[in-house]
């Protein structure tokens, strides 16, 4: 079975084609192209959906051509169509759909709508094209711009939900501080360059809601913003320390701040995740979404699962992020197991994983 999915849940534009095989060797990735936005979005500090929906209009039609080009493949040989219908920016979303149902229709192939969690979820069992890999019952961090949340998957399409922020994620977090520390959008892989020349333990930051599953990011935020007054630090004095024009685009730091750190967020995120794999009495522990690119987060779970006795699994970094190719791995398995979506289905900016 073949699938082409689009991927427009908010500022990346991606489509993927995969190829599912008889020997169960694995997905064949025909094709993946993604067209990032971060460069129109950085001068805002943020994403604007205006400016988001408008260049996925003009960026998703170019990509469909060179990702068809790509995989040496006609739309008519395609076998399914598939779509992040949620959760994500409601006029994003409605790009990628209303592209993916028009395929569908029009060649009156199968269509079927992929929550952009779930796909992010399943990522790390992609094998790639010489191996499969069953999805086994484990706990799976998820932890993105947008969403951090504990899941624990019992197989492919029954999860639970045991834990979430109760206020910013863990992307949202980073963010946030980085622009207090004067850094560039967005801001964990900033605060992940500078805190390699950190020191960890010179400042007693919050690792709130320690005896709950949840989450809470938002002291760390409050910590931060008046712990650097009490060290003579000023955004726009750290900005033009590296060069960067306090009036003007953020751009990117370069210099040294010894207290730009990510230990804090990471330590708290592997802590519970394997709180929760000792409370479910899995085997296996998953990680995935855009900030579990971040080194120090790998390490510390790696570290963790090792000591306690977990497998460990995570996506490759560049399954991490936004991507066409996790949704249609995603669709690929939903398929098997004999789901199918209507066209008339809507997008859901606040679709849950579990309804």
């Amino acid at each position: 079975m073949t699938v082409l999915a689009l991927e427009t849940s908010c500022d990346e534009t991606a489509v993927a084609i995969l190829r599912g095989r008889d020997d169960h060797s694995g997905p064949e990735l025909l094709a993946s192209e993604v067209a990032s936005q971060i460069a129109e979005h950085e001068k805002y500090g943020g994403i604007v959906p205006e400016i988001a929906s408008r260049n996925h209009l003009l960026y998703a039609p170019r990509l469909l051509d060179r990702t068809v080009s790509v995989a040496k493949i006609n739309l008519a040989d395609i076998d399914a169509f598939a779509a992040t219908s949620g959760p994500g920016l409601a006029s994003s979303l409605m790009i990628g759909a209303s592209i993916a149902k028009g395929l569908a229709i029009g060649f009156g192939k199968s269509y079927l709508a992929i929550n952009h969690l779930e796909g992010h979820l399943l990522s790390p069992f992609f094998g790639g094209a010489d191996r499969s890999e069953e999805i086994r019952p484990n706990v799976s961090l998820i932890v993105s711009g947008g969403h951090t949340m504990l899941v624990r998957v019992h197989a492919l399409c029954n999860y639970q939900v045991v834990g979430r922020t109760v206020d910013d994620a863990a992307g949202e977090a980073f963010d946030k501080v980085a622009k207090l520390l004067g850094l560039g959008y967005p801001g964990g892989p900033e605060i992940e360059k500078l805190a390699r020349d950190g020191d960890p333990d010179r400042f007693d930051l919050p690792r709130s809601m320690l005896g709950s599953e949840n989450f809470s990011f938002s002291g760390l935020k409050t910590a931060v913003r008046y712990l650097l007054p009490k060290i003579h630090v000023i955004p726009s004095e750290a900005k033009r320390s590296r060069g960067i024009p306090v009036n003007g685009p953020s751009g990117n730091a370069t210099g040294s701040l010894d207290f730009a750190r990510d230990d804090v967020l990471s330590d708290l995120c592997a802590s519970k995740t394997i709180a929760a794999a000792q409370k479910y009495n899995v085997d296996l522990v998953t990680v995935s979404g855009g900030v579990s690119c971040n080194e120090e987060l790998r390490r510390q779970l790696q570290e963790a699962c090792s000591r306690d006795g977990f497998e460990f699994k995570n996506a490759e970094p560049w399954l991490c992020t936004d991507n066409a190719a996790m949704i249609a791995f995603a669709a690929s398995l939903r398929s098997r197991a004999g789901f199918e979506s209507q066209v008339t289905e809507e997008s859901d900016p606040n679709l849950a994983l579990v309804r």
